[in-house]
């Protein structure tokens, strides 16, 4: 990925969470694995609008904090269901996380 914005430091979202960004006028949710790898979605859930920051991380999977739907970061897509969050582009660079809306 070239372009992006730059939401800051990587080290300002712990390993194992996630962190709520305006980038670029969109709201994003940013989530840093505890592997090192970053992942950006939509902000709030499908179905219930809840915070998925707030939600807990298992490697790629994300579970939703209001009702535990479990989302895969990579694709979006709900385990076992025809539902998916939106994705963007995320990388750390220099230290920095970019993120491509």
């Amino acid at each position: 990925m070239q372009d992006g914005y730059d939401i800051g430091p990587l080290a300002q979202i712990p390993p194992g969470e996630g962190r709520n960004f305006s980038v670029g006028g969109t709201r994003i949710a940013v989530f840093h694995t505890q592997q090192g790898e970053v992942y950006a979605t939509q902000p709030d859930c499908p179905h219930r609008r809840g915070p998925l920051a707030d939600g807990l991380l298992g490697g790629t999977t994300l579970i939703c904090p209001l009702h535990e739907r479990a989302f895969d970061l990579r694709t979006g897509e709900e385990a076992g269901a025809n539902c998916r969050i939106l994705t963007y582009s995320a990388e750390v660079r220099e230290g920095s996380v970019f993120v491509k809306v």
